[in-house]
């Protein structure tokens, strides 16, 4: 898989000061000594950054810069590291928001320092002194900074952990801005390197953004569920959802706009796969255990039940339909391919039911009140895995194939949806909604996680831990997306 994704993602200038990715140019601010550099790896997607300077402290600043100009709100996200043990324990690197490239610039900082310090400085008027909240996180690697309206979140963390976030209020700052990565040495005479990985600059959803009909654009990426690496492998303008992983390790299957595509990580590009009368799809779709046939969730057929279930080969081809009634949303196939797993809503409530994958009477696995969702057989067969909302709170759980054994797996304050089991059967990767979203709705463009946890046994339980920091929701892995290897999975990431 290693060398498919690298063929993938290889572009002309691997290493370039040239091409600064997605900045438009990189400076040094202020009057430094010692010039700095912008290198960008464009296979791997990662930053190094060089600079010198004396400080970003009082009325002026002197650092180097990879910027870009953006307007409105906007949110900052990366991974990144000082390089070395360095010379001086402020030195510092993160991400910063500015007026202009002059050195005492009206500014927002998102400020890590080398002896761990971390917080956000700003400096509201041009020519004022820097002000600054600390973080009581120390030395994190996650950095995000968030434009939102006249308002400044910092949002730290160290990989794997969830989120500490304050809020500064009150800016008066023009529409658009510089925004960017930066380095500073602390000290006028060296020069210091910070690394960047997973750089995003998201552009939320504007004014009158209405859900369900307006659709910002699209990353699939892959994430190595281990390190945390991304990478994104195809953009679009539009709406792309639910990549799913061939077993063959050659493509994923995403759904657009009602269609079904298939994107050969050979080829780099995506094809429409042929799904005949069936181009109503939706991001519930499931690829079969062996990888001989791909399970559909669309409305084309009887609109007015809403979705139905249909299984195609998974090349393309005259589809079946299973589920004569609706709505039916298929997010499982069993390992021995015998039974299709999906939520379906009857007499007014949202179930988990099952059904024969070439048609049948379909049997109800869950009776609890409330939406039960997402459901996805392990690969021993042993298990089916859900999401339920009978607690109160979106959680984790699973039951054996006849629907008995129902047990809960997560409890905690964020909303948990889509449980996805390795190839391996020990790690569940699975979205995390913060607490302030509906336990019952999966929302697009929110800021959410992917999230793991290993498989539970008898013994233990383990706490998840964050996998991926990013700005998606509703169609990020709405299906299993594990790569053959159990090493990634893939997933959508959202701006505009």
């Amino acid at each position: 898989m290693k060398l498919t994704l690298t063929f993938l993602l290889l572009s002309l200038s691997l290493f370039s000061q040239n091409n600064p990715g997605i900045f438009e140019k990189t400076t040094d601010v202020g009057p430094v000594l010692h010039p700095g550099s912008t290198t960008y790896d464009a296979a791997a997607q990662t930053y190094e950054l060089a600079g010198s300077g004396a400080n970003i402290w009082f009325k002026k600043d002197e650092f180097h810069y990879a910027w870009k100009q953006v307007k409105g709100n906007c949110i900052l996200q990366t991974r990144g590291r000082l390089v070395g043990t360095g010379t001086d324990p402020h030195r510092k690197f993160g991400w910063m928001v500015r007026t202009g490239l002059d050195t005492s610039a009206a500014m927002v900082s998102a400020t890590v320092h080398g002896d761990g310090l971390t917080a956000i400085q700003f400096r509201k008027q041009t020519g004022a002194n820097i002000e600054e909240v600390k973080s009581p996180v120390k030395m994190p690697d996650i950095i995000q900074l968030e434009r939102r309206g006249r308002s400044f979140f910092l949002s730290v963390a160290k990989f794997g952990e969830p989120f500490w976030t304050v809020e500064v209020p009150d800016f008066d700052l023009p529409e658009e801005l510089y925004v960017g990565l930066f380095v500073c040495s602390h000290n006028q005479d060296v020069v210091e390197q910070a690394v960047f990985d997973n750089v995003r600059i998201v552009i939320p959803p504007g004014e009158g953004y209405t859900p369900y009909r307006d659709y910002l654009g699209s990353h699939i990426e892959v994430v190595d569920v281990t390190t945390g690496h991304r990478q994104v492998v195809h953009s679009a303008p539009n709406s792309l959802q639910a990549p799913n992983w061939t077993p063959d390790d050659k493509a994923l299957i995403f759904n657009s706009e009602g269609l079904i595509y298939r994107l050969d990580f050979a080829e780099g590009k995506p094809t429409v796969l042929n799904t005949d009368y069936v181009n109503a799809n939706n991001n519930d779709h499931v690829i079969s255990f062996n990888g001989k046939r791909l399970g559909l969730s669309s409305s084309s057929g009887h609109p007015s039940q809403g979705s139905l279930i249909y299984t195609v080969p998974i090349g393309g081809g005259r589809p079946v339909n299973v589920t004569p009634t609706g709505p039916s949303y298929l997010h499982g196939w069993s390992p021995d391919g015998i039974w299709l797993t999906y939520t379906a809503q009857r007499n007014g409530d949202y179930d988990i039911y099952k059904i024969p994958a070439e048609g049948g009477d379909e049997v109800r696995l869950t009776t609890t009140p409330g939406l039960d969702d997402g459901s996805e057989y392990s690969p021993d067969g042993l298990w089916i895995y859900y999401n339920s909302v009978r607690s109160g709170k979106m959680e984790l759980w699973r039951m054996r194939p006849d629907g008995g054994g129902q047990e809960q797996l997560t409890d905690d304050e964020w909303q948990n949806w889509f449980p996805h089991i390795s190839p391996d059967g020990k790690t569940i990767v699975f979205l995390s909604y913060m607490p302030d979203v509906d336990a019952g709705d999966h929302p697009f463009y929110k800021q959410v996680y992917l999230r793991k946890m290993a498989v539970p046994t008898s013994q233990r339980l383990e706490k998840p831990t964050v996998v991926a920091y990013l700005y998606g929701g509703q169609g990020t892995i709405n299906t299993p997306s594990w790569s053959p290897d159990g090493r990634r999975v893939a997933f959508v990431s959202n701006s505009n």
